[in-house]
């Protein structure tokens, strides 16, 4: 027997902790973003101290900044190119409108070995080592950026009857329950795999491997999104019947691949 509609909860987005104007004020998304980066700064520390880490304290403090331009540019641009590219330019300045959200986790990920490249060169590190330890910490920022996207009543879900299924009066069919994608994201992309690099950092020779870890990362996040999208509902055109998140996704997955078959290889050749 269906839900009755009145069952199920209305979604009412709050993206303000503190909200000053209609448009200015301390947004939820935002926080996501600094407990994210904080987040990892206090773990690439915490990887220093415990000696299996190449970055050292002011190292670690260089490379966020880094990471930040990185993160923050790339993720805004993904947004506009991989998703709404006509949007760009329109108006000239729409890439600084940061208030009306608007990031792209794909984007976000050609900032971060963009700054990443960058770093090492300047510090004559690994490239592949440093990304090894990045990785292990990004899933706690995708974690809150989800929880964000929920808090901003954005990204829906497909319609659902499921009893823990929500409406969203802003997704343009406000009588249709739908999943909480969001969370489901949360969950997959943010809390499992954050487990897992963590495992794999604290209780595997991964390290010895340079690359793995970042194959690893690559891979398990593009198959985790692609479960994600399932739910999901789309929030631009289809390629070749595929949500955007679950074709870039597959990209994700070769260089992954081929990440882990070369730190196999390097470590049988060690």
């Amino acid at each position: 027997m269906p839900t009755p509609l009145f069952a199920y909860w209305v979604h009412q987005a709050h993206p303000f902790l503190i909200q000053f104007t209609e448009n200015f004020g301390i947004r939820y998304y935002g926080l996501a973003y600094l407990v994210g980066f904080i987040g990892a700064f206090w773990l690439m520390q915490l990887y220093h101290r415990a000696g299996r880490s190449p970055l050292n304290s002011d190292a670690v403090f260089e490379l966020m900044t880094y990471l930040v331009l990185g993160v923050m540019v790339g993720g805004r641009l993904g947004n506009f190119l991989l998703y709404h590219p006509d949007e760009l330019f329109h108006p000239p300045w729409a890439f600084f409108m940061v208030w009306k959200g608007g990031m792209a986790s794909h984007g976000g990920f050609v900032g971060v070995i963009l700054a990443v490249w960058l770093f090492a060169r300047y510090q004559k590190l690994s490239f592949l080592q440093v990304t090894d330890v990045v990785v292990t910490t990004v899933p706690l920022g995708l974690m809150l950026g989800r929880i964000g996207n929920f808090l901003n009543g954005e990204l829906w879900g497909k319609p659902a009857t499921v009893p823990w299924a929500m409406i969203f009066p802003d997704s343009g069919d406000p009588l249709v329950p739908r999943h909480p994608s969001q969370l489901y994201e949360a969950a997959l992309e943010g809390a499992v795999l954050l487990a897992f690099m963590q495992w794999r950092f604290w209780r595997s020779h991964a390290q010895r491997q340079p690359g793995r870890l970042s194959g690893e990362f690559l891979f398990g996040y593009a198959v985790l999104r692609a479960i994600g999208e399932l739910f999901r509902e789309p929030d631009a055109s289809l390629i070749f019947g595929l949500s955007r998140g679950t074709f870039y996704s597959i990209f994700l997955i070769v260089v992954g691949a081929i990440l882990i078959v070369r730190g196999k290889r390097t470590r049988a050749a060690a």
